[in-house]
């Protein structure tokens, strides 16, 4: 059993701006429900206890939630990179609080119920260096796989890729020897550099269950949708009162009329005569009276008046 994990949450969220501006992503919710806390709930599931989770973007925001070091009991190691270090050079510098285990990797950015236990089987029964978890997605098709075996990455032994790395892997603590410290690097040449050297690179095709990508604001609301409208909750989560679409200390106006997926978070106030459709107001936001917005985001603390839609607030 693998008992240790690497969240990579050092990303800019770049694509996400302005909603990252003030927080990073990895910390946006979803239904009052931290990103991060689905990664570790996942991992939890899976027979990990312990995390390193790398920061780069308001890192302050981070040892706020993490403030005690923990989560759910399992201990919490921030380690912070002034300058990013990208995914590969992330894991080097993480190293020292890896304690020479195998462990997982998995980006701070996904929302998914993919099948871990089948990942660490395929990992256990193979005898890989790495495996990592493969989909067919619209993001990209750069991995080519033969069996279960990854025998090219960005087509650079002439095999054209079918699947796109799907943000979760399993490494052994080969990979530091392969990695040069305090470096800016992905770990996708250096996948592509240790298949030409001989290793084990394993890959299995994941496309069941869900799995969304938290990079963009289509992403971010439709993993909304999916929760709502396909009444989607992945089986490692606890609590039965999520999703949570009104927080207790929300207030809104009994004229208000809200519709679709929308989410109003703690400590929001939503106006008289309001109209919200597939709106999500992060904690703290306002809706001033008689404003109509669909398919908006209004971040904490920020407020939203008038007409309007598609909008980031």
């Amino acid at each position: 059993m693998i008992t240790q994990a690497f969240v990579l949450g050092a990303g800019l969220g770049m694509r996400l701006r302005p909603l990252t501006e003030e927080l990073p992503k990895p910390l946006i919710p979803i239904f009052q429900k931290p990103l991060v806390t689905f990664v570790l709930d996942h991992l939890i599931a899976a027979g990990v206890t312990s995390f390193v989770i790398n920061t780069h973007h308001r890192p302050a925001a981070f040892e706020k939630f993490f403030t005690d070091g923990t989560y759910r009991g399992c201990a919490v190691q921030l380690i912070h990179e002034p300058e990013i270090l990208g995914t590969g050079g992330g894991i080097k510098n993480a190293e020292g609080l890896l304690r020479g285990e195998p462990f997982i990797s998995y980006s701070g950015d996904l929302l998914t119920d993919i099948d871990l236990p089948a990942l660490l089987e395929e990992h256990s029964h193979a005898g890989n260096d790495v495996t990592i978890a493969l989909r067919e997605t619209k993001h990209g098709a750069d991995v080519a796989l033969e069996g279960n075996r990854v025998v090219d990455m960005v087509n650079r032994y002439g095999h054209p890729g079918r699947y796109d790395f799907a943000g979760i892997g399993i490494w052994t603590p080969k990979v530091f020897e392969r990695i040069p410290p305090r470096q800016h690097l992905s770990y996708i040449p250096i996948l592509a550099d240790w298949i030409g050297a001989g290793g084990k690179i394993g890959g299995v095709v994941l496309n069941e269950r869900n799995w969304f990508n938290i990079g963009s604001r289509k992403e971010y609301l439709a993993a909304h949708r999916t929760i709502l409208e396909e009444h989607w909750k992945p089986d490692y989560i606890e609590s039965a009162d999520w999703p949570v679409r009104v927080a207790p200390d929300a207030q809104v106006d009994p004229s208000a009329t809200l519709s679709g997926f929308y989410s109003i978070g703690a400590g929001c106030r939503v106006g008289p005569d309001v109209s919200l459709e597939n709106t999500i107001l992060w904690p703290g936001a306002q809706i001033a009276s008689r404003a109509r917005l669909r398919d908006c985001i209004v971040r904490s603390h920020h407020v939203a008046e008038g007409e309007l839609s598609d909008t980031d607030i």
